[in-house]
């Protein structure tokens, strides 16, 4: 999508450790506007599929997946990332890893907002390595819900989630996937889609 390609080329930054700073526009400060049409793309690209929850993770998923659930006429569902004595019941639980962090975190969503009848789709802002994905698939698949699909606003085509995840079998939809970036000029290079 050239939207999110043409703003990541004007206001990303590259940083050292295959970091990518798109702060003010996508997880920090956001462009409204943008927003809501990334998630017209997703609800594009993920047309007649049966979905019946949007799911992501606090807190930066929030800001792209809340559009594509309002758009959709579904609920948005996120994971927590610690237990809250304000989470009433049982929860599904499992184990993510944060790129750059690289420490693993535990997350959170009560079972009664997940069941083996929802469809979900799964949005997030950034893909590098995949833990994060696979652990929010993890919940859905400890519901006994169905995945339908992975809706991503950039992916880091350079690291190994995106890949993973599609060998899997899962509809991975990238707006923007990154081959390389280098720190020291601040190029970016977009893997050319079909």
């Amino acid at each position: 999508m050239d939207l999110i390609k043409q703003r990541i080329l004007k206001d990303g930054i590259v940083a050292p450790d295959s970091v990518l700073k798109v702060d003010s526009f996508l997880n920090h400060q956001l462009d409204i506007d943008l927003i809501e049409q990334l998630a017209q793309e997703f609800c594009r690209r993920f047309q007649g599929a049966p979905i019946t929850k949007v799911l992501t993770i606090e807190t930066s998923g929030i800001a792209m997946a809340y559009p594509v659930a309002r758009a959709l006429g579904v609920p948005l569902v996120f994971a927590k990332k610690s237990h809250s004595i304000k989470l009433d019941g049982e929860v599904y639980e499992a184990e993510v890893e944060y790129f750059p962090k690289r420490r693993p975190q535990k997350v959170v969503v009560a079972k009664k907002y997940l069941s083996p009848t929802d469809h979900v789709l799964i949005i997030d802002d950034i893909l590098a390595n995949g833990f994060v994905l696979q652990g929010l698939i993890s919940l859905v698949e400890s519901a006994e819900a169905t995945v339908e699909g992975l809706g991503i606003v950039i992916e880091k085509g350079f690291q190994e989630g995106g890949h993973r995840l599609r060998n899997l079998g899962y509809r991975l939809e990238s707006l923007a996937i990154i081959d390389a970036m280098d720190p020291a000029t601040g190029t970016i290079t977009f893997r050319d889609e079909e």
